[in-house]
This record gives structure tokens, C-alpha cells and sequence, in this order.
């Protein structure tokens, strides 16, 4: 019997897959560690400027409310997100069982559910995005230049984040 997950949610717009960058792939030292190979990437463009940009210390704090927030659920998690990388710069979510991202639809979904719990939190607020602002957005405005999604075991998915201009 499956428990249900504690989820943050987070809604995503429009991705867009095609295949992963090969020269990318080469750099990814992440992968085969965490997750397997990277088998499509996109890149999200769109800026969405609010208050004063997040540091460091914003990107860790965001992963540990939600680490905390599943480690103290009844159920246990079914999936991890942690941030990796110079500046802790890079965001990863991997599935811990077999049929939380069993599909990249699947996948979409936690994300999209986890934007509405982030549209609560002070730091949206103050950011202007509670309202408008997408996962994307948001993990763009906290500093994030990319995000890894994956199953775990067979599958995994690359988001740039453009950087601002």
C-alpha cells in the first residue's frame, strides 16, 4: 500500500523537450551519481524581477523547509531535492520509489503542486510572484541556474535558467 507523499508544489509552464546536450552531458558531474544521464533539457528564458536577489543562504534554506517538512510527515518521503554546485547554484529532485515520477508527466505534476505551497512563503511575497510566478520563476529569482528532475532510475530532465540580462 502506497502512503501518500508530504509535497511541496510547484507549477511549471510549458516544458518543452528535446535532446539533451551532449556537451553538457560530458560536464554533468552529477550525473551517474545521483541520477542517471540527462535525456532532455530545456532552457527557460523568461525573467521575472521583484525585490532584492537571493543569496546563498536562501537556496539552502528553501531545500532544508522542505527536507524538514517531510522528515517530520507520517509518511515517508518519496522523493529527495537537494541543491548542489558553486553557490549552491544547482537544484536536484529525485524520486525515491518507483511510481512518484514513473512518467515525466508525473514528475510535472509535484511541481506544479508544490508552486502553491512556495506562493505562501515571505520571500514570494516579497518578490512579487505569489500570484503570477512559476516554479520556474521562482527557482530563477533564488539564484538557480538549473534544475534536475528525475526517477531515479531511468530518466532525467535539465532545466536552464537564463540568466538575467
Amino acid at each position: 500500500m502506497r502512503r501518500p507523499a508530504v509535497i511541496a508544489a510547484l507549477f511549471i509552464a510549458c516544458l518543452s523537450f528535446g535532446p539533451a546536450d551532449e556537451a553538457w552531458a560530458q560536464e554533468d558531474k552529477y550525473a551517474d551519481y545521483y541520477y542517471p544521464p540527462v535525456t532532455s533539457e530545456e532552457t527557460f528564458s523568461r525573467v521575472m524581477t521583484g525585490g532584492e536577489p537571493a543569496d546563498q543562504e536562501v537556496r539552502v534554506n528553501f531545500v532544508t523547509a522542505i527536507t524538514k517538512a517531510q522528515l517530520a510527515a507520517p509518511e515517508s518521503p518519496r522523493f529527495v531535492i537537494f541543491e548542489k554546485g558553486s553557490e549552491s547554484r544547482n537544484l536536484i529532485i529525485v524520486a525515491l520509489d518507483d511510481e512518484v515520477f514513473r512518467t515525466v508527466f508525473r514528475a510535472r505534476a509535484l511541481l506544479a503542486q508544490m508552486t502553491s505551497n512556495m506562493r505562501g512563503t515571505e520571500f514570494f511575497r516579497k518578490q512579487n510572484l505569489h500570484l503570477e510566478g512559476t516554479l520556474y520563476d521562482m527557482l530563477q529569482v533564488m539564484g538557480f541556474t538549473s534544475l534536475v528532475v528525475s526517477d531515479g532510475a531511468t530518466w532525467a530532465h535539465r532545466v536552464n535558467f537564463a540568466p538575467e540580462e
